[in-house]
């Protein structure tokens, strides 16, 4: 089962942005996804939250189908 987590508010670096940030001592090279309000990136953020929790939900009850079936 994939893992899937909320992470909408930060931007994912490539490997070599990630190599760059071992010498970036100013740490400059921040990045994070931006909204025009702060609602706007709470409403967002917790909308992915909620995404993955309902996304867990559907696992963990098609592990316990698939359980109730086997025995």
């Amino acid at each position: 089962m994939e893992e899937m987590y909320s992470d909408f508010l930060y931007a994912r670096p490539s490997f070599l942005e990630g190599m760059a940030r071992v010498m970036d001592m100013g740490n400059t090279l921040n990045e994070y996804n931006t909204f025009e309000t702060g609602e706007e990136a709470d409403y967002t953020a917790l909308l992915m939250d909620w995404i993955a929790v309902g996304r867990d939900m559907q696992a963990a009850m098609g592990q316990y189908e698939l359980e109730e079936i086997s025995d």
